[in-house]
């Protein structure tokens, strides 16, 4: 069994998902979001986050970590907010000693739906589907955040063989 803390960063709101992996089957621990208040300051938020990833790997214990990678196209400002929370992500699991793995979007919807151009709304149904829940995930954050952590079970484990 492998217990995967996915996680899809965001300054205002983190999202996250745990779930077991094994034989092919996913059981659903814990998800969520970790929210930050806009009018807080920069160090508070970062601060914020770093507190609650920890407080989610000392409860949960992960063995490995999956963040999906930065992908921005349009608002440079917003990228590098959400940059910073993406490096307080990894400076926490870091910090913890557990693996990262790193996802690109169209990975995570390859690995989930087998599409790597599949619909924000193809996902999370896929997400419910596989996961066997009642409702597709809420807020969004979360549903990113299993979908990261189902796209490492899925193809996380043969990383070392591509690597050179």
């Amino acid at each position: 069994m492998m217990r995967i803390l996915g996680i899809d960063p965001g300054l205002a709101t983190t999202g996250y998902g745990l779930i077991d992996y094994q034989k092919n089957q996913f059981r659903v621990i814990q998800y969520g979001v970790i929210r930050t208040q806009s009018k807080l300051p920069m160090p508070d938020r970062l601060k914020k986050i770093n507190e609650c990833m920890k407080q989610l790997i000392h409860q949960y214990k992960p063995e490995n970590v999956a963040v999906e990678e930065l992908f921005f196209n349009t608002n440079a400002k917003t990228a590098l907010l959400v940059g910073q929370a993406r490096g307080v992500v990894l400076l926490t699991a870091a910090m913890e000693d557990l693996p990262i793995f790193e996802y690109t979007p169209l990975q995570v919807k390859q690995g989930v739906a087998g599409y790597g151009r599949a619909e924000k709304q193809q996902i999370q149904i896929m997400v419910k589907t596989l996961l066997n829940l009642k409702e597709i995930p809420k807020p969004d954050d979360a549903a990113d955040a299993l979908a990261i952590a189902m796209c490492h079970a899925h193809t996380g484990s043969f990383q070392h063989l591509f690597k050179v």
